[in-house]
């Protein structure tokens, strides 16, 4: 039997490939993420819809009308404006909105900026979550939770809904990586997400109490129960820190720039999900140096 290396050894070895392939993934993460952002908001209203016409005995509007069925598969990716089926070749990951010079093929429509910004976003926090990482088990998970806190703060921004059918598999698959591989006891990852969910359900009754208005959602309590299931309940209190910080900072620039009433509600989701990520790699170092300011 030969002794040749085994793949991780090599990529150990030459780090720049390794980078270079989870660069490379998740650009082609990304783009699969502008779907999941663009088309997993209208299913589940269609689906509220959907439940609602059946609760009320209504006649399904959607079916009666031949509306096109929607999923995350079907139908292909098509600009919105002229319909065209966009080709292989014309949603290559930033390289194609490049070649296009940012307008369909078809129409010369132009096309959001957000999309190629999504996938470079994802590249960039994948390779820096493989840099933290290395070729460990488990970077892959710590690229699900990446992702999906990608996908979560766009759908956020875009919608005010925090889908569960993203924080609560989250929140199930922290409890399981700490059970099986995490860094973090189960003790700890159970006392994390009800510590986070508790956290901000005592904090939204507090000010509805107070004002009369609802100052969150419950998708946010679920997003804080999902990371603290991943990184334990001594993460709660710089996650708060950071995305209080954060959202304060940003939502007085989006106020000012946008000309946005105060009373105008802002997602907290974003913030959550940016403190959350900075949490993940270098919360022991945030910590630690809280600690010594404080001493």
């Amino acid at each position: 039997m030969t002794d040749s290396p085994m793949l991780s050894d090599f990529l150990i070895e030459y780090p720049l490939y390794f980078y270079l392939f989870v660069g490379a993934l998740g650009l082609i993460v990304g783009s699969f993420l502008n779907v999941v952002i663009l088309r997993l908001p209208e299913m589940m209203q269609r689906e509220w819809r959907c439940d609602c016409r059946a609760l009320l005995e209504l006649e399904d509007d959607e079916a009666r009308d031949g509306a096109e069925k929607l999923s995350l598969s079907f139908p292909g990716s098509h600009c919105p404006h002229c319909q065209h089926a966009i080709k292989p070749w014309e949603n290559i990951p930033v390289v194609s909105f490049l070649v296009l010079r940012g307008r369909c093929a078809s129409c010369a429509t132009a096309i959001s900026w957000r999309y190629p910004l999504v996938e470079l976003a994802t590249a960039v926090a994948s390779v820096t979550v493989a840099v933290h990482t290395g070729v460990e088990p488990a970077l892959l998970p710590y690229l699900l939770l990446t992702w999906s806190l990608i996908t979560l703060a766009v759908i956020d921004m875009d919608t005010q809904l925090l889908p569960d059918d993203i924080t609560l598999p989250l929140l199930w698959g922290g409890l399981l990586f700490n059970l099986f591989l995490g860094p973090i006891s189960p003790a700890d990852a159970i006392l994390g997400a009800a510590a986070g969910y508790l956290l901000l359900w005592s904090i939204y009754w507090l000010f509805k109490f107070a004002t009369g208005k609802d100052g969150m959602g419950y998708g946010d309590f679920k997003l804080l129960a999902a990371l603290g299931a991943w990184l334990g309940w001594q993460s709660i209190p710089i996650i708060i820190l950071l995305s209080s910080a954060v959202g304060a900072v940003l939502g007085i620039l989006i106020i000012v720039v946008r000309g946005k009433d105060r009373s105008h509600p802002l997602p907290f989701g974003p913030y959550l999900a940016t403190a959350g990520w900075i949490s993940l790699l270098w919360g022991g170092t945030l910590s630690a140096m809280l600690l010594a300011g404080s001493a």
